[in-house]
């Protein structure tokens, strides 16, 4: 676990505002503490719900992206942590398990003298590095039947939890194959062509390793599609979608309507949650847009999915405080926050 940090109870207090006569969910939450024997203490933990970081913007510079995913992760702890504890949301169904760091791996990449396309391959191939520690520290959590919830980074990460849950329910034998489905709150597929690995083509390597059974995206925008892509989608039985301008310009369908769809679509088998940040309207993310959803649709939408699947894991990802341009926005990691708490309550019933 070379690029893992596990958080331990320091960790965790140093996050934590404390005020008499209340309880934060950082004083409720678990975790492991120290990296030896994690396995098995994860394993016996009562905690159903595992949240780590992957803050890291390797994946979307691989992509021709603006960095920046690498700089929301601790803006959402600080806000999670400091969520009240009380009867609607304890936290004591949760644990920290800590973050990943690829901060060797990026230097590496970025103090070469390497010329543009150079550059591109070196952060593809980075990106492989990535998706082998993920995929491993995922199918753990998995097998021990527990729920992973992921935060940071870019959505090239998609692909090692895909492998890494599938893999993991498996040998846990909750799924004959090592096989699950998917719904994406996007405004893009992220089904590029498999021409290295990077933040736009998660989902089309999942799919073509088999690791990905049904695909299902809600909110994908028309303008940014490409025709292949789309020609590839409409010819394949196990991918389906529902523009955004099909529910808010056409009125076809309405969001819960459209989320309703997706559950039926996913319903056979355990289902992973992803939604990318930069379909919501004017949230700082990699690929920002001044047209999309609102904050509200993304909390009934992971309501909804929570409530009305089988949850293989949440994903939420492409979200900054801080982009590599200069533009900011320090509330992107409280709306965080707000969807993983809406998540969890969703999922247990609460």
């Amino acid at each position: 676990m070379k690029h893992f940090k596990f958080f331990t109870k320091e960790d965790i207090q140093s996050i934590t505002t404390i005020r008499r006569f209340e309880t934060k969910l950082g004083e409720r939450i678990g975790y492991l503490g120290k990296e030896t024997e994690w396995a098995e203490m994860l394993q016996h933990s009562k905690a159903k719900y595992i949240l780590l970081g992957i803050p890291e913007d390797i994946g979307v510079k691989a992509n021709y992206g603006a960095g920046g995913t690498d700089t929301v992760w601790l803006p959402f702890l600080t806000a999670f942590l400091n969520i009240q504890s009380n009867d609607f949301f304890t936290g004591e169904e949760v644990l920290l398990l800590g973050h990943f760091d690829f901060g060797d791996i990026k230097y590496l990449v970025e103090n070469n003298a390497y010329g543009p396309e150079e550059l591109i391959d070196a952060y593809r191939h980075a990106v492989n590095i990535i998706d082998e520690q993920v995929e491993n520290l995922i199918k753990v959590i998995a097998s021990f039947k527990k729920v992973p919830i992921i935060i940071g980074g870019g959505h090239n990460n998609a692909y090692p939890l895909i492998k890494g849950v599938a893999k993991g329910l498996h040998k846990a034998h909750m799924v004959p194959l090592s096989q699950i489905n998917v719904i994406n709150l996007d405004a893009h597929a992220d089904f590029r062509n498999t021409e290295g690995r990077h933040s736009g083509n998660a989902f089309r390597y999942a799919s073509e390793d088999g690791f990905l059974g049904k695909y299902c995206i809600i909110g994908l925008h028309e303008n940014y599609i490409s025709q292949n892509i789309l020609m590839d989608i409409n010819n394949d039985p196990f991918v389906d979608y529902i523009s955004y301008e099909e529910i808010f310009l056409h009125e076809r369908k309405n969001f819960i309507q459209a989320v309703a769809h997706s559950t039926g679509f996913t319903e056979d088998t355990y289902t992973g949650i992803e939604l990318d940040l930069d379909c919501i309207e004017n949230v700082l993310s990699s690929a920002a847009t001044p047209a999309g959803l609102t904050p509200l649709h993304a909390r009934q939408f992971v309501t909804f999915v929570a409530q009305d699947t089988r949850p293989a894991y949440l994903h939420i990802c492409e979200g900054a405080t801080q982009l590599a341009d200069g533009r900011k926005n320090e509330s992107t990691g409280k709306l965080i926050s707000y969807l993983v708490s809406d998540f969890i309550k969703g999922s247990s019933g609460a």
